[in-house]
């Protein structure tokens, strides 16, 4: 067996010498060696689909295997614990739409690709149906060189693990016999919902240099998520060797040798909570953008092709906004606000400061057949109906004359049972919810 080694990205901030630092992610130890009892062979193999890349990155690494050759990605689509319900209800993460057009997970694996990592392995398990859908569909238009692959292998039993996966580690540990196909010296394991831009092909050259088992990547920066007691700690030397971890809500350290920490500057979101979320949306739309840059040419985000129609805009006023493809907005007024595709904002309505993640379908309204069942609020937003700050999910029903404004200005609030929830202060409805007209929320 040939000997591997790991590179992950976790999050944490640092100050002092030796540094403290903070990591929201855990660390997996001991998967710089494998070994063949972990291996089982069962008969069945796993789809495999194939992605393009039109914007090739030269390899910086000398005298050593090409990336492309020699890495693998390995991508972490769910959790089974998210902060981001109920948007994960009946979704993973990953697979949550974001900026009118992407999945969360479109920014991981198209860190590979720009990265020219083309072996990209996505391990999925729970919520995962529409993640697998995404990743099966975005990622097969053409071929990424000979060999190139995003490989979605859901979790499974099998006689020798009668159990679903039990963590990251596990879930590798449970998949060595897939990883084991190609003949590749390093892995990079990724979390498929975190929002960054990472050029990979330096991390691995920091990796090879430093000679390491295993390299955690980490975002460099001090912000109120340290707060959070899901974020753990990291304790560094002035060479950048990691020698503690710890949870802020574990008091007991695990200590460590032969890892490393590669330091991150950039722009980096974990999606820790629905506030998060919602920030990062917003972000996207301001006009000096300091978060992510869905618009960076030189680091393209891929997705699905869908061959939808153009937008088509009423008398509509409309600013500071991102509207995704497919869209009917009759004269409405939208403010910095982040429009999905296939949404359909009627007479009247105003939309301020708002994420609209639109609908799969289209509803016919003229009373010709319609390929779903019809109610009496249709899907998008009614006549004359106010949102403000909020997040609504696919295939919401709004009625006529509502007012989606948190009225009481209640911080946290579970009102799942009516369509929607509050948390942060900013009201969440539910995917496929149905608001009644003249509704005051």
């Amino acid at each position: 067996m040939p000997q591997t080694s790991l590179m992950m990205t976790l999050q944490f901030s640092s100050s002092g010498t030796p540094v403290n630092v903070q990591a929201k992610h855990f660390l997996i130890p001991g998967l710089g060696r494998y070994d063949h009892k972990y291996s089982p062979k069962l008969p069945s193999k796993f789809p495999k689909t194939s992605i393009f890349n039109s914007h090739q990155i030269p390899n910086p690494i000398l005298h050593q295997p090409p990336v492309n050759q020699s890495v693998a990605a390995i991508v972490f689509g769910d959790g089974s614990e998210s902060r981001l319900y109920p948007l994960t209800k009946r979704r993973s993460e990953g697979a949550i739409p974001i900026a009118s057009n992407y999945r969360l997970i479109d920014a991981v694996v198209s860190n590979c690709i720009n990265s020219n990592i083309n072996k990209i392995y996505a391990l999925t398990q729970f919520n995962s149906t529409s993640l697998n859908s995404h990743l099966s569909r975005a990622y097969s238009v053409a071929s990424l060189g000979k060999e190139g692959f995003v490989e979605v292998i859901a979790a499974y039993q099998s006689p020798e693990d009668q159990g679903w996966f039990q963590g990251t580690a596990d879930a590798i540990r449970r998949c060595l016999w897939v990883l084991e196909e190609y003949p590749v010296a390093e892995f990079l394991v990724l979390p498929g919902h975190h929002l960054y831009k990472m050029d990979y092909q330096r991390v691995i050259e920091s990796h090879r240099n430093r000679k390491s088992d295993i390299t955690i990547v980490a975002s460099n920066g001090i912000t109120k998520r340290d707060q959070d007691p899901g974020v753990g700690v990291l304790k560094i030397n002035t060479e950048n060797q990691v020698m503690q971890y710890s949870l802020k809500s574990n008091k007991e350290p695990v200590n460590y040798a032969v890892v490393e920490a590669y330091l991150f500057e950039g722009y980096w979101e974990d999606m820790r909570s629905i506030e998060a979320f919602y920030q990062a949306n917003m972000e996207c739309i301001k006009k000096l953008n300091t978060g992510y840059n869905f618009c960076d040419r030189d680091s393209p985000v891929y997705t699905i092709p869908r061959n939808l129609p153009p937008t088509v805009v009423n008398d509509a006023m409309i600013t500071d906004s991102v509207i995704g493809d497919g869209c009917i907005l009759n004269r409405c007024k939208i403010k910095s606000t982040v429009v999905g595709m296939r949404t359909k904002i009627r007479d009247g309505a105003i939309i301020e400061d708002s994420v609209i993640m639109g609908s799969d379908v289209y509803q016919i309204e003229d009373g010709r057949e319609s390929s779903i069942k019809s109610t009496s609020v249709p899907i998008g937003i009614g006549e004359n109906t106010e949102i403000r700050k909020a997040i609504v999910d696919k295939n919401a029903r709004i009625g006529k004359n509502v007012k989606i404004i948190n009225k009481d200005n209640v911080e946290e609030g579970d009102r799942e049972a009516n369509g929607y929830i509050i948390s942060g202060r900013i009201m969440v409805v539910l995917r496929s919810a149905e608001i009644p007209d003249n509704s005051i929320l």
